[in-house]
């Protein structure tokens, strides 16, 4: 019988000497095959090792790296989404503060308001912090009270549709065809109609026989509102 062993004197790549050498004991016989390699190619084997370790090793980096700037950026983008409000809330004031001596628009003549209201179409140039000054159309519905001049926005308080005075079936009210939310001529939101609040009205000013209107407030003309 013939038992056959290799050796492996050293990792490497390349062989230099291969010998074998046989034993005799009784009827059997063994042979080592002796493999012997090259120490300068083992030695390269391991700094071919090292390097793709090290190749690797900069890849990982790479990733991390990745993954940062993905999770700063994401971070970034959600601080503004929380902050840019708060800072819109704290600049508008400001911006609304040095306008406000200046910002009411003539929309009609003293002389053509009465008692019925009446639907005016003007533009406004108004300043918003993301988009800047804009001019911007709007419509009001202007009457008269006594001495006393109301503009009231055509915006529905329901879901923002808007108003028409003394529709068909609707007589002396503001009526939105929307959802058939009812006011009355003060803007008053009439019970079991869908609006929740009063309409809003502009701030009116009369200047050199000119009807001036500025901003929407809330209703101050319905006591409680």
């Amino acid at each position: 019988m013939v038992c056959t062993f290799r050796i492996y004197t050293d990792l490497g790549l390349y062989p230099i000497l291969d010998s074998k050498l046989a034993i005799k004991y009784d009827d059997y016989v063994l042979v080592v095959d002796v493999l012997h390699l090259s120490v300068p190619c083992g030695r390269y084997y391991k700094d071919r090792r090292l390097e793709r370790m090290s190749e690797r090793k900069k890849k990982e980096i790479s990733r991390r790296q990745f993954l940062n700037y993905c999770l700063t950026g994401v971070g970034g983008f959600m601080a503004a989404g929380i902050f840019a409000p708060m800072i819109k809330f704290a600049i508008d004031p400001a911006l609304k503060s040095a306008g406000a001596a200046g910002n009411k628009i003539p929309v009609a003549s003293v002389s053509d308001i009465t008692e019925e209201p009446q639907k005016f179409s003007f533009k406004k140039k108004i300043v918003d912090v993301w988009t800047g000054e804009q001019e911007t159309p709007l419509t009001a519905w202007v009457y008269k009270q006594g001495d006393e001049i109301i503009a009231l926005s055509p915006v529905c308080k329901h879901l923002g549709c808007m108003v028409h005075w003394n529709e068909p079936g609707h007589k002396d009210q503001f009526f939105c065809p929307c959802h058939m939310g009812r006011y009355e001529k003060n803007g008053k939101n009439i019970p079991g109609t869908p609006p929740p609040k009063p309409l809003d009205q502009y701030e009116v000013a009369v200047k050199d026989g000119k009807v001036m209107l500025g901003d929407v407030v809330a209703n101050k003309i319905i006591k409680g509102a």
